[in-house]
């Protein structure tokens, strides 16, 4: 069994990121310095989302087994948070074994990634006072995926737009 590194957590995170967004239309840049508590920043028909991208081979799951759960740092939370962000703020967590050759089976023909990602928009929650985590619920429903993709840009449009419709949301 082949233990994982924490910079390949990262990184598989970032991938996971980068292939849903790709598929749900969207385009990926990430940071070099995540100074502002983003890792990734997507965009689709000029509408903007950042992420803060986290990776677990142990996740917490609350117990009605439909809700994971992440402590986040408040310095992050913050960031992310903060109402003059001019992008949604995200908290990003994807899912995989704790034996790192079971992350991808390849072939001649196919990529997969044997792993599962999940949102919680952070934009505009309450402040945190002398703390220094937030427990973040990523439930299961809430999956990084097109429909997610979909979900999220929506919201990021309502927020700049006052509504959810029209194509600038798809």
């Amino acid at each position: 069994m082949a233990k994982p590194t924490s910079w390949q957590q990262e990184q598989i995170s970032l991938a996971y990121l980068s292939a849903v967004a790709t598929r749900a239309g969207a385009t990926s840049a990430t940071w070099n310095v995540d100074k502002d508590g983003v890792d990734v920043t997507l965009k689709r028909n000029h509408i903007l989302v950042e992420f803060q991208m986290k990776c677990t081979f142990s996740p917490n799951l609350l117990g009605d087994g439909e809700t994971y759960t992440f402590d986040l740092d408040i310095q992050t939370y913050d960031a992310l948070r903060e109402h003059e962000r001019s992008a949604a703020g995200y908290l990003g967590l994807v899912v995989v074994s704790k034996d790192l050759d079971d992350w991808l089976t390849h072939d001649e023909e196919t990529l997969l990634m044997h792993c599962s990602g999940y949102y919680a928009r952070i934009q505009n929650l309450p402040p945190v006072l002398g703390q220094e985590t937030k427990r973040i619920h990523l439930p299961k429903t809430q999956r990084i995926d097109r429909a997610g993709m979909d979900d999220i840009f929506a919201y990021a449009h309502k927020r700049l737009f006052g509504s959810a419709g029209g194509e600038g949301a798809q």
